[in-house]
């Protein structure tokens, strides 16, 4: 059997610029065009109202579209459940026209169980409790929307006429992937329900054991294994560290040491980022999500374009 090929996308700094108070779309779009003029394969966006305040990934995803060609798109996560099904389900159709059919692939998070994200789901009215089963509805909802189906009947929501809603011009919808961690439950359901999981492990050995259970539950679904990564670059270490200790109190408000203990950080030469992203791959990852960890990440696009982006392609290849 063939392994697949290596894609590697960037995160659209959404959050960065929120942070700084720019909620300017030229600096996205342009991000997008040098993204597909350097080789990535894919351009994602985070989502969040009030937790972690950013422009709308529908918007910005919309935008990039029509700015790039053959890139793909992908949210990286979309808190699905901030917002009804049904809605939903016909923004990300339009998107999926919008790009051309093909492009899109959507990142899927039931929100991180924090106080400001609970606070999120308050200020629209959707109980913070049972989000996971809210979340995994949601896709039963959509996957039935997408297919042809007329109706939904979930412990949630009863639809019907559902045929009426436009279909999407990729047969069955978008991908659907699980943006979560390793537990046996999250494993399961991903196995059991999603098109892809993204995860943001810690080490790539976690992810080799969990990427194997999956595996061995999926009854031969095609599952696509990613992974979400936050990478400083700098030949100095010690500075690449403190750039992305400064990156994360701005961002969460948490330090380094706290936030790498669940979520993947790399730092350091060009070399040590792509060593560090090609363990991932050889423990089985076939898409990677880069997030720069910076407020101010300079030419770091590109530096990981000319010396990680093919490192992690080759050295991946040796898995």
């Amino acid at each position: 059997m063939t392994t697949p090929a290596v894609r590697i996308g960037a995160l659209l700094p959404t959050r960065e610029m929120a942070i700084l108070n720019d909620f300017s779309v030229a600096p996205l779009l342009d991000f997008a065009r040098r993204a597909e003029n350097l080789g990535y394969d894919s351009l994602w966006t985070g989502d969040s109202l009030t937790a972690r305040t950013r422009l709308d990934p529908f918007v910005v995803l919309s935008a990039a579209a029509a700015v790039t060609s053959t890139i793909g798109l992908g949210t990286a996560a979309l808190t699905a459940s901030l917002r009804h099904p049904l809605l939903g389900a016909n923004m990300a159709t339009s998107l999926d026209h919008a790009s051309g059919g093909g492009r899109l692939v959507l990142g899927l998070g039931a929100g991180f169980p924090m106080p400001e994200s609970e606070d999120e789901f308050t200020s629209v009215g959707v109980p913070f409790s049972g989000r996971v089963g809210r979340l995994d509805e949601t896709v039963r909802y959509w996957k039935t929307t997408w297919s042809g189906g007329t109706s939904h009947e979930g412990r949630l929501w009863r639809q019907d006429g559902l045929d009426r809603l436009a279909a999407p011009a990729t047969k069955g919808g978008p991908p659907v992937w699980l943006a979560s961690s390793d537990t046996p439950k999250v494993l399961a359901r991903v196995a059991r329900l999603y098109d892809g999981w993204l995860p943001f492990l810690p080490s790539a050995s976690a992810y080799s054991a969990a990427w194997e259970r999956i595996q061995e539950q999926a009854d031969g679904r095609s599952i696509t294994p990613a992974l979400y990564a936050t990478v400083n670059i700098n030949p100095d270490a010690g500075k690449a560290k403190q750039a992305l200790e400064d990156y994360l109190q701005g961002y969460y408000g948490r330090s380094l040491e706290v936030m790498s203990t669940f979520q993947a950080y790399g730092y350091g030469s060009a070399d040590d980022c792509a060593e560090w992203l090609a363990g991932y791959v050889r423990a089985g990852a076939r898409h990677i999500i880069i997030r720069i960890g910076s407020l101010d990440p300079g030419d770091q696009l590109e530096q990981l374009a000319a010396a990680v982006l093919p490192a992690v392609r080759r050295l991946g290849g040796q898995a």
